[in-house]
């Protein structure tokens, strides 16, 4: 079994972390925030009625909107409460409950690849440190051929962007784009957040 992640270690720390989560992003929609800015950045890697994989989907903000948008997505969450609001809040895409180091979507129904993975919302950096390289090689089996996926995550989390950039790398994972923002600024050496936008190396 894998180690627990950061995630699930504050949730134990604090029971109603993960709905004060869920409700802090519906008030956010609510009043007219845009809360989607990472899907559109996926949309535009891959033609409509793409197969998506949101990895880490949290309450289902990015996966719910892609799939309003006509996309075939899964919805993956180690979290079973934030499940349970992506399914309440955004039906439509699979929503599962399972641990990204532990993902083997062929074995519970979803054979086929997927043209674009997102990973968005610090997941990377919410991850238990001895599961991150499995993670990314876990993404990668999970990408077609000529499929990529866009991982976001801020500095300052325990995770530097040149260890994350090494650990894909060792999984099979190179980047084609490197960003600051979700909206495409260029990434430099000083920037506070990456948005790495990865292929797999094969």
């Amino acid at each position: 079994m894998a180690e627990k992640s950061r995630w699930m270690q504050q949730v134990e720390a604090d029971p109603g972390h993960s709905a004060w989560y869920v409700e802090r992003f519906r008030a956010l929609a609510a009043a007219g925030e845009d809360v989607v800015g990472e899907a559109r950045l996926v949309e535009a890697l891959v033609p409509p009625g793409s197969r998506i994989l949101d990895a880490g989907c949290g309450p289902g903000r990015l996966g719910g909107h892609l799939h309003r948008r006509g996309h075939d997505v899964v919805g993956v969450d180690v979290d079973p409460a934030l499940i349970a609001a992506a399914q309440e809040d955004h039906p439509g895409p699979h929503w599962l409950v399972g641990d990204l180091a532990e993902l083997d979507l062929p074995a519970r129904g979803h054979p086929e690849p997927f043209d674009a993975i997102v990973c968005a919302g610090n997941v990377m950096a919410f991850l238990a440190p001895s599961t991150r390289t499995e993670v990314l090689r876990r993404l990668r089996g999970h990408l077609a051929a000529g499929g990529r996926a866009a991982v976001g995550f801020g500095a300052g989390r325990g995770y530097p962007f040149p260890e994350f950039l090494a650990d894909a790398e060792h999984a099979g994972l190179v980047p084609d784009l490197l960003l600051s923002t979700w909206d495409l600024r260029p990434f430099r050496p000083d920037s506070d957040f990456l948005v790495a936008v990865l292929r797999a190396d094969r």
